[in-house]
């Protein structure tokens, strides 16, 4: 099983399952022809597809259409079922950068057969994580910028605060419809500007105050 870890703690977590937010800001919904969800659009992760800061994305042979996607990640430390918002709030433990790799051809072919979006979130490396900075150190305001490099060029750049879902909604919303335990990941969905990549390509996701993730594709 794989470890994350909260930076200046020496803390370890065993990631259980990492469960991901499609469509969580406006613009990125628009960008891909998507409504504006009413509520959290939820799909899973293996915690085998997961990758870490430094380790390379390897493209699968069966898409030409590799994407990358930004986003906060969530660090649960307590165990959660039906929460209120506070208690949302307290199960969250540390945050952290991620990369969604997603393969898009494959998920469009998906969703126009109405089959879920499994083979194209689900494949090794597909979840890229940086270390976790924990709650007791920093508090999330919101104002912190997310920002993704391709090459060195800017591709993502915005502001947390315009998640549709904040995250302890999305914490209290998960926990309605599944039990949250400790060491278990949340993606909290990405900005628009996501793209597709070629095999050498260099990523670097970034949160402000947050962390960092260097990755190449492979």
């Amino acid at each position: 099983m794989k470890k994350v870890k909260l930076k200046n703690k020496g803390t370890e977590f065993t990631v259980g399952k990492i469960v991901c937010v499609g469509r969580n800001y406006v613009k990125h919904a628009e960008e891909l022809g998507n409504e504006t969800p009413e509520f959290p659009l939820i799909f899973l992760k293996p915690s085998s597809v997961l990758a870490f800061s430094g380790e390379a994305v390897v493209h699968p042979d069966y898409s030409s259409e590799l994407h990358y996607e930004a986003e906060l990640v969530l660090l649960i430390k307590n165990r959660v079922k039906n929460a209120v918002l506070a208690e949302a709030s307290e199960a969250i433990g540390g945050y952290g950068v991620g990369l969604d790799m997603t393969l898009r051809d494959v998920q469009n072919e998906l969703k126009k057969k109405g089959h879920p979006w499994t083979l194209a979130k689900c494949f090794d490396s597909s979840a890229v994580v940086s270390d976790f900075i924990s709650t007791e150190d920093y508090s999330l305001t919101l104002e912190e910028t997310i920002k993704l490099y391709l090459n060195g060029e800017p591709r993502q750049n915005e502001k947390l605060k315009k998640m549709i879902f904040k995250p302890a909604e999305i914490v209290k919303y998960i926990s309605s419809k599944m039990t949250l335990e400790p060491g278990d990941l949340i993606f909290t969905g990405t900005p628009a500007g996501v793209g597709k990549t070629v095999r050498g390509d260099k990523l670097v996701a970034e949160i402000e105050n947050i962390g960092l993730i260097e990755t190449i594709i492979k």
